[in-house]
Parts: structure tokens; C-alpha cells; sequence
């Protein structure tokens, strides 16, 4: 069976390329009006508005000269004029500086201070250190006495029984003087604990006789410190 309608003339079947050239003509026109420019004409009175070149004329440069500035006026010095018979005594001055002739004081005036010695020095800026026995042919005698000390600790170094049923042990600081005839006196203890405080002072106890120690030639006094350690083995 055929259909009624006549296919070429369907409208529809085109409609697409209708579209599209429609479209094509709107923006067409949106653009040229967009871009379209237009111009006034000028008046005829306003194109003659130019001014002719023999109406120019050059303005003429002048120069003006400023006046000279006013003098300045100068007050004249005031001349004092001394007369013939005014005599001026003229005055020596004396040279105050010292020289060899010149006599300060008298020699009778003159106080000298005692050369006072100190009464304690320590043991490392004393002049002549302190001498442990059996140290005095030694050429370093500070080293020397340093070994002594260690020598007689040990050899009466004894463990107090006390400390080792307590378990006590660290570093005793044992300080005390030589005094200026040798003996040993003032002497200090810190430690961990007394037991060991005790130990400590009873070897120092034992320590003999000293030759002094000598700052200027003169005895003094002279203060060492020396660790003892405590350590159970």
C-alpha cells in the first residue's frame, strides 16, 4: 500500500539544513551591527577655523637686568692708641719642671713598709714547697711529695670492718696544713660516711714530720688536699 503524502514535498525531511542556514544568517546580522561604525558629518563653519600665517606673529625676547645689590657697610675698627710713657713690667715665668737638683722629699720623711710575708700560701704558688722525708735530693720536689703521700697512704691503707659489713665505699677528701714548723695540723674531712672519715684521718695521723714550706726565706704555712678512695673489691 502507497502512502498518501508525496515524500518530495514533506518539509521535514530538510528541516536540519534550514536550521543551520537560519542560524548562520542571525549571527550575520548580529555581527555587522555589532561592527557597523557611523561618522558625523563636519560643518562647513567649523573647517575654517584654522588660523591664516600672516595673523602669527613671534613674540620678541626681552632681557631685563637686575640692579646692582647695595654696598655693604663695613664698621671701621676702633684703633686704640697707647701713649709712649705707659711702662709694662714684663713678668719671667719659671719653668716648673723637675729635674735632677730638684729635691722631693728628705730621706728622713720617706716611710718604708715592712716587706710583710704571708702567714699561709698554697701548695702550688709557695716558693719552696714543703719537703716529705726522703725528698730532699730530689730535683722536683712537689712530684716528690705527691709520690710520698701516695706511698704512705697505701702502705697504712686499712679497710675498716665496719664499712665492709655496711657495704660503705666512694672518695674521702682529706685537706690539712704543714705548719711552719712541719707538723701536720687542721685537718678536714668529707666522705660518704663517717666510718670512712675515721679511716681517712687516722692515716693522715700517721703522716711524719716535714720540712716546711718557704715564701721569701720565711717559713709558712701551707695547706694540701689529698683523695683517699674507699672501693671493696
Amino acid at each position: 500500500m502507497k502512502p498518501k503524502k508525496n515524500q518530495e514535498l514533506e518539509l521535514k525531511r530538510n528541516s536540519v539544513l534550514y536550521f543551520s542556514v537560519g542560524l548562520v544568517a542571525v549571527l550575520l546580522l548580529a555581527y555587522v551591527a555589532l561592527e557597523w561604525k557611523s561618522y558625523y558629518e563636519t560643518p562647513e563653519y567649523a573647517q575654517n577655523l584654522g588660523v591664516p600665517d600672516e595673523l602669527i606673529e613671534d613674540v620678541p625676547i626681552t632681557v631685563h637686568e637686575l640692579p646692582p645689590p647695595p654696598p655693604k657697610i663695613q664698621t671701621p675698627p676702633v684703633i686704640e692708641i697707647i701713649p709712649d710713657e705707659d711702662k709694662t713690667v714684663e713678668t719671667v715665668i719659671e719653668s716648673s719642671e723637675v729635674n735632677q737638683e730638684t729635691e722631693i722629699a728628705k730621706v728622713e720623711d720617706i716611710v718604708v713598709l715592712d716587706d710583710e710575708t704571708p702567714d699561709e700560701v698554697s701548695f702550688i704558688v709557695v716558693e719552696d714547697s714543703p719537703v716529705f722525708p726522703g725528698c730532699e735530693d730530689a730535683q722536683d720536689q712537689r712530684a716528690c711529695f705527691q709520690s710520698m703521700m701516695q706511698k704512705h697512704i697505701r702502705k697504712n691503707f686499712r679497710y675498716p670492718e665496719n664499712a665492709v659489713d655496711m657495704n660503705l665505699q666512694g672518695r674521702v677528701n682529706v685537706m690539712f696544713t704543714i705548719q711552719k714548723d712541719g707538723s701536720i695540723d687542721d685537718v678536714r674531712m668529707r666522705g660518704p660516711h663517717k666510718v670512712l672519715e675515721q679511716e681517712a684521718a687516722r692515716i693522715i695521723s700517721k703522716l711524719p714530720k716535714m720540712t716546711p714550706g718557704k715564701q721569701r726565706g720565711a717559713p709558712v704555712r701551707v695547706p694540701f688536699s689529698i683523695p683517699i678512695t674507699f672501693q671493696l673489691q
